[in-house]
């Protein structure tokens, strides 16, 4: 039996919806983008929201939106993608790594507290793997030095925190809709926002700071621009916004499904001497867009072997995430002293199962008895 790391589910209705989408003369800035901008808004709860190309490019978006430049600090975990830290480079910033909580794989807001300087300007927490951080520390530190939060929530369409979505505690929030992401539109990101202020940036700068947009032109029957700022090409298109849009219809039936996979995955592998299965808080749920589990030194195989073995049995799995301190790009550029004891040791213990809607009973067993077996 094969059971791959992620299997996109595009069903037919997914398909249609794209299709119509093409008989569209505006390929850009349509009625699936707005569509799905609206629907996303009432599924997360924000006043605004902004399709652009990616998550990467939401980050950016969101990091310009705040106006952070050189001389400025983004405090942001270690363990995470590049695209955290990244969006802060962009800018011109430098990113400042905490440490994150051993058991959920989330920032430390003790070691938040720890890297503000005179120059920090901003958090980025990551909700990782679909579980929200804790965000009741994170708002009062970011309230007693006057900082802002981003949000990356490109793990966690849907998470949320004492009933609050992830994308509505920060000035934004940042979704992914990556192929193996909780919803997917190929490549593509959200932008969520309550202020105002923030969304009207935004939607400037994705678009080249053009100050009339194309459509707009057209309607009025003039051809005059002027560009107001340094703007980038960061807009969504029809097609994937189309496809995102009749996604989004069913989200929460994806959800439910990814937590019964991921109930299952407990229960066979609670007792399983040297596997830690997933950590999950009270004050919040757990969408599994990861099911990572922790290989400890009691497995007597290391993660790496265990990662090896199971691709020989035709199992796919994943590494979410190497430190980015370990990372040369930010070793060399950054010249990174501080010690991160637990992102360091979860670098080698983490191993993300295979997770998708999709997945079979069968498929399920065979990872657990396979995992058992090694």
């Amino acid at each position: 039996m094969k059971v791959p790391y992620f299997i996109p589910w595009i069903n037919s209705h997914d398909k249609k919806t794209v299709l119509n989408s093409l008989g569209q003369r505006w390929l850009t800035n349509g009625i699936y983008q707005k569509k799905f901008e609206n629907n996303t808004k009432k599924f997360i709860g924000s006043k605004f929201a902004s399709a652009v190309g990616s998550a990467t490019q939401g980050l950016h978006l969101s990091t310009r939106s705040i106006d952070i430049g050189p001389h400025d600090e983004v405090i942001v975990p270690t363990l995470t993608f590049a695209a955290t830290a990244n969006c802060v480079v962009f800018c011109g910033g430098k990113p400042v790594f905490a440490d994150v909580d051993y058991d959920t794989f989330n920032i430390k807001p003790e070691n938040i507290k720890k890297n503000i300087t005179k120059k920090t300007k901003a958090i980025i927490p990551v909700h990782y793997g679909g579980q929200s951080c804790n965000m009741d520390e994170i708002l009062e530190i970011a309230g007693e030095y006057n900082l802002k939060i981003i949000e990356d929530c490109a793990h966690a369409l849907g998470s949320t925190y004492k009933n609050k979505k992830c994308g509505v505690m920060g000035v934004t929030g940042c979704f992914s809709f990556y192929p193996t992401k909780v919803i997917t539109t190929g490549e593509g990101g959200m932008i969520t926002t309550n202020n105002p202020r923030i969304y009207k940036k935004i939607e400037l700068l994705k678009s080249q700071a053009m100050n009339v947009q194309a459509k707009e032109r057209e309607q009025k029957t003039k051809w005059k621009y002027d560009i107001v700022d340094l703007g980038y090409n960061y807009r969504m298109d029809e097609i994937r916004a189309a496809l995102g849009y009749s996604q989004l219809n069913r989200v929460n039936k994806i959800n439910r499904m990814r937590i019964k996979i991921a109930e299952q995955y407990n229960k066979l592998l609670r007792n399983v001497k040297g596997v830690e299965i997933p950590v999950k808080m009270k004050d919040r749920n757990h969408i599994y867009h990861l099911y990572s589990i922790k290989i400890t030194k009691e497995f007597h195989l290391s993660r790496d072997e265990v990662f090896d073995k199971l691709s020989k049995k035709g199992i796919g799995t994943s590494v979410q995430y190497t430190p980015l301190h370990k990372m040369s790009y930010y070793k060399n550029k950054f010249k990174i002293k501080h010690y991160f004891p637990n992102a360091n040791k979860l670098e080698n213990e983490i191993l993300c199962l295979p997770i998708f809607p999709t997945m079979e009973q069968k498929q399920i067993e065979y990872v657990c008895n396979t995992i058992n077996k090694i």
